[in-house]
């Protein structure tokens, strides 16, 4: 009897499965995602207002010196801090300033004394997006045209491309765009800073903006598309007889998307703030230059106005990311 037991046969334990997740259970972790993505920036928006706020009033300049000008009319500056109610504490500047953005009003420029929403939303907002939408469509033609050219090779050629990059990506933009006038207005001739049509002045500026970008994209695409390669389901295609070129465009490309989209957050708030510069150095209109001369001039609604239309922008691409994910990857669906 004890024998029996000592040699009794042992059933294998099951092998327990994850049954796949229905449709109903993948739309809801969707659903879940986005809510989650929109409640943290939402948060992020009303942080960037915050700090926006205090930082125009810790900094040096006076609003009410910026809407008088040259007088020095003590009644007059009494009047305005009134009418503007500069002479109301801080926190309480700051409860009317969050009750006006939750009506959707954005308030009046102290200095233009037009409101905020037409400073924004006119001509500048225009030439802003333009720069920025042709810079940003440069830099998703180059940056993966460069990887998949220099993936997995060490020939001269992926060499240089490697350094220039890292050139690039280290240059201030200021630097940057000096040198591309330099070389291309004023030595070859054949780009324009300020002369030309629209589409010839946009040119220089774009690629200004555009190149710090790709190079960090191409080189964060480049690395997942040679991660890629070294996949066993690389091997199986090249035995099947698929060419290295097709291999890389084919399915290296797509996983190297992941890694670059996470840098989505990092392309666009360098776009924002690339076009300060950019737009100063090219001598161009746009939001870029409204923000300096609203922060010369402690012009508080228009500083605070530029930073939740930042911080807008921002969470729209973060929300698009974070869906494109789902796009890329579907096994995210699956998570919980």
């Amino acid at each position: 009897m004890a024998t029996h037991d000592k040699h009794a046969t042992i059933e294998p334990v099951a092998r327990t499965t994850i049954a796949p997740r229905s449709r109903a259970q993948r739309r809801w972790t969707v659903v879940r995602r986005f809510a989650g993505v929109i409640l943290s920036g939402i948060a992020m928006m009303w942080a960037a207002v915050t700090v926006a706020f205090l930082a125009v009033y810790i900094a040096p300049g006076d609003p009410v010196t910026a809407i008088m000008g040259e007088s020095s009319d003590q009644a007059l500056r009494a009047r305005i801090e009134q009418d503007w109610h500069l002479d109301r504490p801080l926190i309480v500047q700051y409860g009317l300033h969050l009750g006006r953005l939750l009506h959707g009003d954005l308030g009046y420029s102290y200095v233009r004394g037009e409101p905020v929403t037409d400073i924004l939303f006119g001509e500048q907002l225009g030439t802003s997006a333009q720069l920025a939408g042709f810079a940003l469509l440069i830099a998703l033609v180059l940056a993966p045209l460069l990887a998949v050219l220099t993936a997995g090779r060490r020939d001269v050629f992926s060499r240089a491309t490697a350094t220039v990059e890292v050139i690039v990506a280290s240059a201030p933009p200021f630097w940057t765009g000096l040198v591309l006038i330099w070389v291309f207005a004023f030595t070859l001739k054949v780009l324009p800073v300020t002369a030309g049509n629209e589409f010839q002045r946009l040119i220089l500026p774009a690629v200004t903006l555009a190149l710090p970008i790709a190079a960090v994209l191409a080189q964060v695409m480049r690395d997942g598309i040679e991660r890629a390669m070294e996949q066993p389901f690389a091997l199986t295609a090249r035995a099947r007889g698929i060419g290295a070129n097709r291999l890389r465009v084919r399915h290296g490309l797509r996983h190297s998307l992941i890694p670059a989209a996470t840098l989505a957050g990092w392309a666009v708030s360098g776009l924002l703030t690339g076009t300060v510069v950019i737009e100063e150095v090219f001598g161009r209109g746009g939001i870029g230059r409204e923000t300096v001369a609203a922060v010369t001039h402690s012009d508080v609604p228009v500083v605070l106005g530029i930073a939740l239309l930042t911080a807008a922008v921002y969470l729209t691409v973060t929300v698009a990311v974070d869906l494109a994910y789902l796009w890329i990857d579907p096994r995210l669906q699956e998570s919980a």
